[in-house]
Formats: structure tokens, sequence, C-alpha cells
């Protein structure tokens, strides 16, 4: 038992360090390529220096502008952005813009809703998607119309699913950024002649590679997938073999130990009384052990008492009275 777990648990390891190699390949997701990026693709040469500090892109509900004591919130369920102020101790709505109007349809995948809401040089910007590839980003000015609308200066269309942005101030871009089931789209507009000429001039695609991309391109005969596979399929074999093993030596133990306990000796044995009497002795003990049960049963008459019971006539089931007498009295 030992040199089989033994042999099992060398087998484990090398089928662990195994699929590590498989898997830690070169070009995976989480590895930091080595040299000049391929050609057709984009990266950071090796030995450039870049600054550390991050641009966060996050989907953003609410902006305030210190200036104005004003709130710019997104209303989720009229698909609206509010722009509010102080009216004492509460707050007074001046300014609404609909990203759509929803009332009475019934594709409610393609209702554009709002998703983040910024304020930049003096306006407001909204980013807008649906469910699919519809979504864009408008830009609104601050002061309300007559009929309380925030007029639209600028809206430049996106054809995916963006749910978040950021103003790059220091190379004057905007970063739009979607993100699907199979990976990222980055969409850069540029506001160089500002927000109301603001307009796209690229946009980048990452493709998330698949696990099973992932696989065919560590192993692309599957020789490693086959042998990982039938290892673990043997492993879990033996592992079932030595368990129903000790199962069993764990019964057969419990078993041999209750029949070799020996029996506790409360008197004489059968053997010691019956030793040294004859044939005649059980025959004469079996015959007194017959009479006596047949002497326990009663003695009962042999008379026949069955009699026939004679019962009156009852015409209940007379088969006449179903009887068509239509012909009979014809």
């Amino acid at each position: 038992m030992n040199k089989i777990a033994k042999q099992l648990v060398a087998i484990f390891v090398g089928v662990l360090f195994f699929a590590g190699s498989v898997v830690a390949q070169p070009g995976q997701p989480g590895s930091v390529p080595e040299g000049p990026a391929p050609e057709g693709q984009t990266g950071v040469p090796v030995g450039c220096p870049f600054s550390a500090t991050s641009l966060d892109i996050t989907a953003t509900d609410v902006c305030y502008l210190p200036a104005l004591e004003a709130f710019v919130v997104i209303d989720s369920i009229d698909c609206a952005v509010d722009l509010l102020i102080r009216d004492a101790d509460s707050m007074c709505r001046i300014g609404r813009f609909t990203t759509d109007v929803y009332q009475g349809r019934h594709d409610l995948q393609n209702i554009i809703r709002p998703k983040s809401v910024s304020v930049m040089d003096g306006k407001i910007i909204v980013l807008a998607s649906s469910q699919r590839d519809t979504a864009y980003l408008a830009v609104l000015d601050l002061n309300p119309a007559e009929d309380g609308t925030l007029p639209v200066l600028n809206k430049v269309g996106l054809n995916s699913t963006a749910y978040a942005f950021s103003a790059n101030h220091i190379a004057d871009e905007i970063i739009v950024v979607d993100k699907n089931s199979v990976g990222y789209n980055i969409h850069i507009l540029d506001i160089h002649e500002g927000l109301e000429k603001a307009v796209e001039k690229s946009n980048y695609h990452y493709h998330v590679p698949k696990q099973s991309e992932r696989i065919l391109a560590s192993d692309p005969h599957g020789f490693g997938l086959a042998i990982v596979a039938i290892l673990v399929v043997f492993i879990a074999l033996v592992c079932i073999m030595l368990l129903m093993m000790l199962f069993s030596a764990i019964v057969r133990r419990s078993t041999e130990k209750k029949a070799g306990r020996p029996a506790e000796a409360k008197g004489p044995s059968i053997g010691a009384i019956a030793s040294g009497v004859d044939g005649e002795v059980y025959a004469a003990i079996a015959a007194a052990i017959y009479a006596y049960e047949q002497d326990l049963h009663d003695e009962e008459d042999t008379i026949i008492t069955i009699q026939k019971v004679e019962r009156a006539w009852t015409p209940w089931n007379a088969k006449f009275y179903n009887m068509n007498h239509y012909f009979s009295n014809r």
C-alpha cells in the first residue's frame, strides 16, 4: 500500500509540473513580451521612459459644479441627464437632456441609456449607449433653453456598447471605452478645436483570448492535452481502486475480529452434557417431546354443521321485469 501511494504521489506531481509548463508559455496574458512589438501592433518600446501616472476611466453618475452650486445627475429611469441647482433647502431641476424616448417601445435592448457624465470647459459631456452596438457622446450647453432642455452642441456617434470615458488634457483627447464579450474597444476623440468640433480620429480593439485559444497556442497538435486527460483519468481510476481496497480491508478486519472473539462461558457445554449418552436416550427424549406436543391440541368433534337455509323469494332481481312486454301482449 505504501509503495502504491508513493507512486501515485510521484505521478500526480509530474502531472502538475507538466500542466504548469503547458499553461505558462510565452505570449500568454500576464506575461511581458520581450523585444519590439510585432508589425501592425503598438506597444511601449524597450527602454522608452513613460510616466507612471494612470488615467482612470470610470463611469460617473453625478458631477458637482462648485461655482454654480449645481449638480449634473443621471436619471436612469427616464433615460435623461438633469441639471439641478439649490433652491433653499431643496434641489430644483432647471434643465434636462433625454438620451432616448422609450415610451411605447418593445425593443428594450435598443434603448439608449445614459452611462456616464462629466463637466469640462463649461460644458456637459454625456455618454449614452444601448445594450447593442449603438452609442454616442453628446456635448451639452450649461445654459438651458426656454423649454427646459439642455441644447446639444455636438454629438459623436460610436458603433459600440460604450460604458465609460475620460479626458486626456495633455493630448487634447477623450478616451471612450467599450467592454464586450470578446474584448475591449477604445475610441479616441480629438478635441483640439474644442468640444463643439470633437471627432473620432482612431479606435482600437483588443481581443481577449479564450482558454481554448491559449491551449491551441501552447499545444497546437494537442499531444499535451491528450496526455493530461489520460493521466487524469488514470489517476482517478487508481484512487477509486485504492479506496475500494481500503474499504474491503477495513470490512475484512472487522469481520475477522468479530469471528475470533471467544464466547463467554455461562455453564457446561452441550457436548460436555451429551458425552457418554447412548442413541436410545436421544430417541426417548424425542418421543417424549412429540407426545407432549400432541397432547397440547384440544380434541374437536368431527361433526359437519353445515345447514341449508331457505330464504323467502324476492323479485328484486327477477329477469322478467326487465323484458319488453310489447311483443308478448301483441
